[in-house]
């Protein structure tokens, strides 16, 4: 390989303007890069109303002006100057960086690229100031700022032939305006291109915020979130699997105000999500961790994209937990929380749960874990374990209704009940009517109408019961009266042989009794009524893959939920309306109950406005 020959060249000094040229290609990348540092400026200043105007894409020109303090004029010349900034001062305060900006080199490194025009004005100033080219003047304007960027890279022409097209470079202007009036839905924001309105926010609450930009899909479909522990506190939006999207583009995670795209923090969030999201989907979020800005680094990166934990460690697993309690919930258990106040904001470090500006100001209703008393002579506690909702019509019974829910072993004929009492709000999922082809549950409760898919639900609940019977080492057995025998190649066998002890912990006893068979002798008793060679064949293929201690660690939640699918009620099972409510109340008590193990809903909700919708009542 030719070596290329560098000539040599005595140290020297560089000049002021080639080292302002150089930060710039650190600070101001593209056009996007300039609207960041000015709006974060903005924002620092203390506006509450910020306009952003572009022009081709923001090549040819970037104004953005807001109502801020403004800058005084005798400190205007050094506002333009390389390492000048009135946000630090010493290096205590740069590790605990409380603002957005900070570096003092934005408003030099993009005068070093571009012909910047900065008009300010404070409270008490006569008149507003302005400065170009080192030279300050007398101007008219309002209180605030206004940076007006005009010919990007005039001066590097090279620079401009890396950039893409107009649309391309106004896409990513217009997302750092959103990612930031995300964070600060106190701020109105306004955004024109080519002297067209594209966007406007008014002042409003975050979830009105959140709704109006990443709109109403994942506004219907997501948890609030707000957990405290110590220094750290994470809240937000998380949205359902349901408002999952095949991009990783509606995920915001903010660090004191600060969005940031941290590996360690989007995978706490994806280990969160893990259980009840496809692969292949990606989960929508609105996030913000306040913590101590001494704990954390924002100046790793020149961009500050990126952050840095003092105990990454710790953070991973607070955020992990949080995001994962919060998905824990039901719709049905989370009724009852109040949006926040329109004054809350992603960027408030400092605000506790039991602050002023709470995410939640509600308390979650508790549900009762039983039915209402009745009186009748037939003992359903044979079956479930509690008593009967008052009247609920009961048909003849076709099967053992505590082996199909997991909620008890008795099996018989149960006596005709009433017809089924009026919803209330004490049972969120209603009470059942009917079946649907053999699929889906009909229920009715006081929002109007409910949809269930009876084999995505019980495979929920039963998936639940497994993890927590692991969890606590306790998996119930069923041992088998007659030991049910199949073939069995040698890998097979000797996977058995191999890791019967994993196999015991996860409730199965499979032992060989000749070179070509294997005997089941026990399974999880959750699963008792499914194919025992089934649920045999696929945890020994499990084993034989991954290997017994990563199957009990990284694919536990995997085999699990393959052997609650096993056993989950099927299609075409014929339900009475006492199996389907048993169902509907073992959701309720469910975690997770909204979305089957791969993700999917397990119901959904039809309310009377809708319905009146679909037969034009009222119009």
């Amino acid at each position: 390989m030719n070596q290329i020959s560098i000539p040599y060249r005595a140290i020297q000094a560089l000049p002021d303007n080639l080292i302002s040229q150089i930060a710039a290609g650190e600070v101001v990348e593209r056009p996007s890069a300039v609207v960041k540092e000015l709006l974060e400026n903005a924002l620092d200043a203390g506006a509450t109303s910020i306009t952003v105007r572009l022009e081709e894409g923001g090549v040819k020109r970037i104004a953005i002006a807001d109502n801020g303090r403004g800058i005084p004029v005798d400190q205007l010349p050094l506002a333009v100057e390389r390492h000048a900034t009135s946000k630090i001062s010493s290096l205590e305060e740069l590790e605990n960086v409380a603002t957005l900006g900070f570096r003092g080199e934005a408003l030099a490194s993009i005068a070093s690229v571009a012909l910047l025009t900065l008009t300010t004005r404070t409270f008490d100033a006569p008149h507003a100031w302005q400065i170009e080219n080192g030279k300050t003047t007398p101007a008219s304007g309002a209180q605030g700022t206004t940076v007006d960027v005009q010919d990007l890279y005039y001066n590097t022409p090279a620079r401009r032939k890396f950039l893409k097209s107009e649309q391309t470079e106004f896409g990513h202007c217009a997302e750092v305006v959103k990612r930031i009036a995300l964070a600060r839905p106190d701020v109105s924001f306004s955004l024109s291109h080519n002297g067209k309105t594209i966007d406007h926010w008014n002042i409003s609450a975050i979830d009105k915020r959140s709704a109006t930009i990443l709109g109403e899909n994942f506004a219907s479909a997501r948890l609030a979130l707000d957990e405290s522990a110590g220094p750290l506190r994470l809240h937000g939006f998380i949205g359902l699997p349901t408002a999952s999207k095949g991009r990783a583009d509606a995920q915001f995670f903010y660090v004191n105000g600060r969005y940031v795209r941290d590996k360690l923090l989007t995978h706490a969030v994806r280990a969160a999500y893990q259980d009840v999201l496809h692969g292949d989907r990606y989960p929508s979020y609105v996030i913000a961790l306040d913590l101590d800005p001494a704990l954390v680094d924002v100046n790793v990166h020149p961009s500050k994209i990126e952050v840095r934990f003092r105990d990454s460690r710790a953070v991973h697993q607070f955020v992990f937990h949080a995001v994962n309690r919060a998905l824990a919930q039901t719709s049905a258990t989370a009724f009852g929380t109040v949006p926040a106040p329109a004054t809350a904001s992603l960027a408030d470090p400092g605000t506790s749960a039991s602050g002023k500006m709470p995410w939640v100001s509600g308390e979650q209703t508790s549900f009762p874990t039983q039915f209402p008393p009745i009186t009748s002579t037939a003992n359903y506690q044979d079956y479930f374990n509690q008593p009967r909702p008052q009247g609920v019509g009961v048909a003849q019974s076709t099967g053992n209704y505590g082996a199909l829910f997991g909620t008890g072993a008795s099996s018989g004929t149960a006596g005709q009940g009433n017809a089924n009492p009026l919803p209330d709000d004490e049972h969120p999922l209603g009470f059942a009517l009917a079946q649907l082809h053999g699929v889906y549950v009909l229920a009715q409760n006081t929002k109007g109408l409910v949809l269930i898919d009876m084999h995505a639900a019980h495979e929920r609940i039963l998936y639940e019961q497994l993890k927590n019977a692991l969890d606590e080492n306790a998996m119930p057995v069923q041992p088998m009266l007659i030991p049910i025998t199949f073939y069995a190649d040698a890998v097979e066998v000797g996977t058995a042989e191999e890791n019967a002890e994993v196999l015991k912990s996860l409730g199965f006893d499979i032992a060989a009794i000749s070179p070509t068979t294997l005997a089941v002798r026990s399974v999880p008793a959750l699963l008792k009524n499914a194919d025992a060679q089934s649920l045999a064949r696929d945890v020994l293929r499990e084993v034989r893959e991954f290997g017994g201690s990563r199957v009990l660690i990284d694919r536990r939640n995997e085999l699990l939920g393959t052997l609650a699918c096993h056993t989950a009620v099927r299609a075409n099972r014929s339900l009475t309306v006492l199996e389907m409510n048993a169902l509907l109340r073992r959701m309720e008590q469910t975690e997770r109950a909204d979305q089957c193990n791969h993700g999917r809903p397990t119901w959904v909700q039809l309310g009377l406005n809708d319905l009146d919708r679909m037969f034009l009542r009222g119009q």
